[in-house]
């Protein structure tokens, strides 16, 4: 039977991360490339063996931008409050409105800047990175932050890791 002194050793707070490209320049190229490319379509055949795929030069741009998009994402890590610091937060921003748990305008931020570890930010700070995204982002963020103190903790399934392993060892 296992000894709850050990289990309370090994047991860390909850943490999930998000990611998110922030370079909304970078992402704007891409789909200017994507766009282009697409425009030429996919029924191009050499009028000789000369002649190069006029589409080479543009997937080559496409991949490369799609490069700068992937190393420009951010990750955001959060980290569970515990329970009377969750209670606390909430109680620092009352609803507004009858129904509502707590005031998600001033809460959202709060919540964000008190469960982010890396990297670590102040409620202004989370304010002025609102201020640069977009509400999908926002959403993302605030979503993060929430769930990982809300969430159920499973182990999650890679669908992606079974099936690589699964083709390297010939399994079924």
């Amino acid at each position: 039977m296992p000894d709850i002194s050990e289990i309370l050793k090994r047991a860390k707070r909850r943490q999930k991360s998000v990611f998110m490209c922030l370079a909304g320049d970078e992402l704007a190229a891409l789909e200017r490339l994507e766009k282009e490319l697409a425009s030429l379509g996919d029924a191009w055949a050499p009028g000789s063996l000369a002649e190069t795929d006029p589409r080479k030069k543009l997937a080559e741009q496409v991949a490369a931008a799609r490069q700068a998009v992937r190393a420009s994402e951010t990750e955001f890590r959060f980290e569970a409050l515990g329970d009377k610091a969750w209670s606390d937060l909430i109680a620092a921003h009352p609803p507004k409105e009858k129904g509502q748990g707590f005031d998600p305008e001033s809460f959202a931020p709060a919540l964000i800047a008190a469960c982010a570890v890396d990297p670590v930010m102040t409620v202004d700070q989370v304010k002025e990175l609102f201020d640069i995204l977009n509400h999908a982002q926002r959403d993302v963020l605030w979503q993060g932050a929430f769930d990982v103190n809300t969430e159920a903790t499973g182990i999650p399934f890679s669908l992606t890791a079974s099936g690589i392993l699964d083709s390297l060892t010939g399994e079924k």
